[in-house]
């Protein structure tokens, strides 16, 4: 800050407080002072791809498109430009993304981030798809504690020897979408001792399709039935009950899924699903209560334990928090705070014995579910895998009785990694 008073334009100081602010969660404030990096230094493409990166986090992929291009045009070769172009393409130009993903992940399969500690940080090694698919992990593997070494299986050597680690975190978490990372996963662990935080092969088995097969047969449990067919093979099909659901395997937060209430809605359903190969064909579970608003819970299983994450009421059949009714209706908010304070009661005994059974099965140290439940006390399944994410609440005291459950969860997450290192801090 001193630097900028007195030159206001430095580029390297513009940057490192970019980063200092994106560490702190100011995402906003990052991009500005990457946008004022690049105003004064436009050929600079550090600067272009960090606000490119920040952008994609924001799924604003038109706007990081556009800087991860103009440091492409600085630099051919840039690896980081690379990585991003292969994100941004991936809906629109599977080839181009492809051979941007070659370009960006080759011979760079490792990157070790920056660590932020005082001490000798823990080492650990972080498994992550080049192709998405990931848990979000920022919040609970701490860089002021672990040393995090990001290993990229699909682009690995083995005859690179591992760096040293005291602990493995699988992070790839969507078994659909990244299925050859996982079974190059194995290749890796072979030449590694550390403990594992949730196996390859067990998040292999929690494809939405086979969570529902595996799951629906537990008792307290309705699972949809979920078929993965060609759109062709759908349009043909004449065993259809509508409503029913349709998605691309490998997304999240509700891309490319429509509902689908009668057959003359069917081909431009399957039209609006960007011309996937395969599509999942998802019986629909009405999850509206008597007030006719939908339901949907998150709970969480770390090493074990269940705790309860959030609770979205919404008109819409496709429930997420961030476009809920939530903020809209103090009642609402009432209820999340008796689910949130005392889940047993909010949910009842089947509920509970059937996430019990649900987290013994999963078998994975990270993981979650989202459900509702049913008029007899079931759980309606909508899915259950590792790649449930943890969002911190907004800002502002109507939030504040969310805090102390999402606080919980990360804090037991961040207790199971120390108790699993081979090495103590």
């Amino acid at each position: 800050m001193d630097l900028l008073r007195n030159e206001p334009t430095n580029v390297y100081a513009l940057i490192e407080l970019g980063n200092l602010a994106l560490a702190g969660g100011f995402r906003s404030a990052a991009k500005t002072a990457y946008a004022e990096a690049i105003r004064h230094h436009p050929a600079n493409f550090t600067a272009r791809v960090n606000l490119a990166n920040v952008l994609r986090a924001d799924n604003d992929s038109a706007a990081a498109r556009l800087q991860y291009e103009a440091a492409l045009a600085i630099d051919a070769h840039l690896h980081e430009a690379h990585q991003g172009m292969a994100w941004v393409l991936k809906d629109i130009d599977s080839d181009a993304a492809e051979r941007h993903l070659q370009l960006g992940f080759l011979g760079r399969a490792l990157v070790t981030k920056p660590y932020r500690g005082a001490k000798v940080g823990i080492p650990l090694l972080l498994l992550v798809c080049a192709r998405g698919g990931n848990i979000p992990t920022d919040l609970w593997i701490n860089d002021r504690r672990f040393t995090i070494h990001a290993l990229y299986p699909e682009f690995n050597d083995p005859r690179v020897a591992l760096p040293r680690h005291a602990l493995v975190v699988n992070a790839i978490g969507d078994a659909d979408l990244c299925a050859a990372a996982l079974s190059r996963c194995q290749d890796v662990l072979a030449h590694s001792r550390a403990p594992v935080i949730n196996q390859p092969m067990r998040v292999q088995a929690t494809g939405r399709a086979e969570i529902a097969r595996r799951f629906g047969a537990i008792p307290g449990v309705i699972a949809p039935k979920i078929d993965t067919l060609s759109p062709v093979a759908i349009l043909q099909a004449d065993d259809l009950q509508f409503p029913l659901l349709l998605r691309r395997p490998g997304f999240h937060t509700g891309e490319h899924f429509v509902y689908v209430a009668n057959r003359s809605e069917l081909p431009e359903a399957i039209d609006s699903l960007s011309a996937a190969e395969e599509l999942l064909l998802i019986s629909y579970l009405d999850a509206r209560g008597a007030d006719g608003m939908s339901r949907k819970y998150r709970v969480m299983f770390v090493d074990g334990v269940i705790y309860p994450l959030h609770l979205a009421i919404s008109a819409h059949w496709k429930v997420h928090y961030f476009s809920s009714a939530m903020a809209q209706n103090p009642s609402y908010r009432e209820e999340e705070r008796r689910f949130l304070e005392d889940m047993p009661t909010a949910l009842g005994a089947r509920a509970m014995q059937a996430l019990q059974r649900i987290c013994t099965a999963l078998d994975l140290e990270y993981a979650g579910i989202d459900f509702a439940v049913a008029a007899d006390g079931s759980i309606l399944l909508f899915e259950a895998n590792a790649t449930m994410v943890v969002f911190p609440p907004s800002a502002g005291a109507m939030w504040d009785y969310r805090r102390r459950a999402i606080d919980t969860v990360l804090e037991a997450a961040s207790r199971m990694l120390l108790k699993r290192c081979s090495l103590q801090s």
